[in-house]
């Protein structure tokens, strides 16, 4: 178990508002930084980790700070231990693919939110969390596994997302080889 058990994200409409915030966060609370930049179009999001009490105390202070220009934001007490390294490095290694699942959603915090529920909610494997850049800001959520465990886990993700969120959702059963080269590439 990480000593870091605790991830938060919040995404804004301002870029200046978003150097505000992170300092803001920094300063209320001992959290370690994953991402913090402006990203496509004119927004900017922090991604942070720590303790449960500390990862709280920061997100209260970022969302505190944000006021209006904040868009969405999300708390992870115990967020699945994948999620972390997606969100500062990628997907290391991309899984063999069997049944894929995608989700994609309107809001940074919306595909981390699906993203642990998913992960959580049935035997899968995380192919891609893709947050923000050359997407215009948005989020999706690739995983693969058997058909059944793929249909709970996209429908876990969507539901922990909120409806509001989602841009769309696929299952595909039998993926042929050409999946697999484009989900190399991403």
């Amino acid at each position: 178990m990480s000593d870091e058990p605790a991830l938060a994200v919040i995404e804004l409409r301002s870029i200046a508002r978003g150097y505000v915030v992170v300092d803001a966060a920094s300063k209320r609370a001992i959290v370690r930084v994953l991402r913090s930049e402006p990203i496509s179009p004119g927004k900017y999001w922090l991604a942070f980790v720590g303790g449960e009490a500390e990862c709280e105390e920061s997100l209260a202070a970022a969302v505190e700070f944000a006021a209006d220009s904040r868009i969405d934001h999300v708390l992870l007490p115990w967020a699945h231990p994948a999620l972390p390294e997606a969100i500062t490095h990628g997907i290391a290694t991309k899984p063999a693919l069997d049944a894929v699942g995608a989700i994609e959603l309107s809001s940074i915090s919306a595909a981390v939110r699906a993203c642990d529920a998913a992960l959580k909610a049935a035997q899968v494997s995380l192919v891609d969390l893709h947050l923000a850049r050359g997407i215009g800001g948005k989020g999706y959520v690739l995983v693969t596994g058997d058909l059944a465990d793929v249909e709970a886990a996209v429908d876990a993700g969507v539901v922990a997302a909120g409806e509001s969120w989602l841009v769309g959702r696929e299952v595909i059963a039998n993926p042929d080889s050409a999946i697999s080269k484009a989900v190399q590439r991403g």
